[in-house]
């Protein structure tokens, strides 16, 4: 359904040009929301594929096991698609100490991405999904790298844009800084189902396009914007953890997301908005579904070949359990969480080595770091960087 335009122009001063700044209507969408028969179904297929996903990590006697792994792919695919040439390999080498093979900015931004994920979910034991929250998050987000100067946590006190090199050639102006606390606020009170309450998948949809329409901080709406996605479902309880990286469907369909984000605005079309939407959280969700039941059998078939070797297996199979929730560590690292003596965690590294099981990453005499190659492999699907 087209609405025509969901929201209004104001004009602004801007060195004699004919610079406008779209502020957006309050949600939900007035007409409502048409969840036709083929709208409705594709609701429920993404509700039963992100509850299938939940029920697995649930099953799992350890989900930590996939959730280290899962939200960092989750912050490179976020990060690549804002440009950054980072890949999974690279973030877990450098959280370990290691020498990513890209600029440091790039996988910098990615590891904010983790510490943000982590610190809003934790903070949501305290305080509701909010500005202030979201404010908090921000400033973890841009705490160091690129944007560390663009005010971090503070919303934006002067005119931004997207596209162009200036207002008046911009492919869109989000709302002037004096209208951002009013468009934040009513985008706060839909989160808490005022006026309405709203399906937690839709909720999530309509957020997600509003939010990036406010775009209310001077950097990082992009990521933010994606975090509350994963942050909002699992405030609603659709998620236990955050395992849906949404990121990778839409990095996949980067142009038709930014065009779909731009029709909402200027025709009120959310229905075709929500059918995209859609489709990425229910392919999403089972392809994170499928690769966590590959994984579980890949580990363990191996684990079935490292109880074979005999005595050394006990310590082996330490380091195997630990690489599955770790897929890069180091020698020392190792041998801290499992308290284990170096020279063991050196030798069960290189049985491991011998076997094809894990390949040293670094050609470094000393530092060396080693990684679960076939499970990484699995891993680091889609997240190679966009050309």
């Amino acid at each position: 359904m087209q609405r025509g335009l969901t929201g209004h122009y104001i004009a602004l001063p801007s060195a004699g040009e004919n610079a406008l700044a779209f502020v957006p209507n309050p949600l939900p969408p007035n007409p409502p929301l048409n969840l036709d028969r083929g709208l409705q179904d594709l609701l429920d297929k993404a509700t039963l594929a992100l509850g299938r996903l939940d029920g697995l990590a649930s099953a799992l006697p350890d989900p930590a096991i996939f959730l280290y792994s899962y939200l960092r792919k989750e912050a490179v695919l976020s990060s690549q698609i804002e440009g950054t040439q980072s890949s999974l390999s690279d973030l877990l080498q450098f959280e370990v100490g290691g020498v990513a093979g890209v600029p440091l900015h790039d996988v910098q931004e990615a590891s904010n991405y983790v510490q943000a994920m982590t610190y809003g979910l934790k903070r949501m034991q305290d305080i509701p999904l909010s500005i202030r929250l979201l404010k908090e998050i921000h400033c973890v987000l841009l705490s160091k790298g690129r944007g560390s100067t663009a005010e971090p946590g503070e919303l934006r006190r002067s005119q931004n844009w997207i596209g162009g090199m200036r207002p008046g050639n911009a492919v869109f102006v989000p709302p002037p800084a004096d209208q951002i606390l009013d468009c934040f606020g009513a985008l706060e009170k839909f989160l808490h189902n005022d006026p309405v309450k709203t399906p937690f998948l839709i909720k999530a949809a309509l957020a997600h396009a509003q939010f990036e329409t406010i775009h209310p901080f001077l950097d990082g709406n992009g990521r933010l914007g994606r975090l509350l996605v994963a942050l909002l479902l699992c405030a609603e309880g659709a998620l236990h953890e955050p395992l849906l990286y949404l990121s990778l469907y839409l990095k996949q369909h980067r142009q038709q997301y930014y065009d779909l984000l731009q029709s909402v605005r200027l025709t009120g079309d959310w229905e075709t908005w929500l059918q995209f939407f859609l489709t990425g959280v229910e392919q999403t969700a089972t392809q994170a579904s499928q690769i966590a039941r590959r994984l579980i059998t890949l580990a363990g078939d191996d684990e079935k070949r490292i109880a074979t070797i005999g005595k050394p297996a006990g310590s082996a199979l330490r380091i195997h359990r630990l690489l599955q929730r770790q897929p890069i560590l180091s020698i020392a690292g190792a041998a801290k969480v499992l308290h284990l003596t170096v020279p063991t965690v050196t030798a069960s590294l290189g049985r491991l080595e011998q076997m094809g099981l894990v390949r040293e990453v670094t050609g470094r005499e000393y530092g060396r770091l080693y990684a679960y190659d076939h499970y990484l492999k699995t891993l680091n699907e889609g997240t190679e960087p966009l050309s």
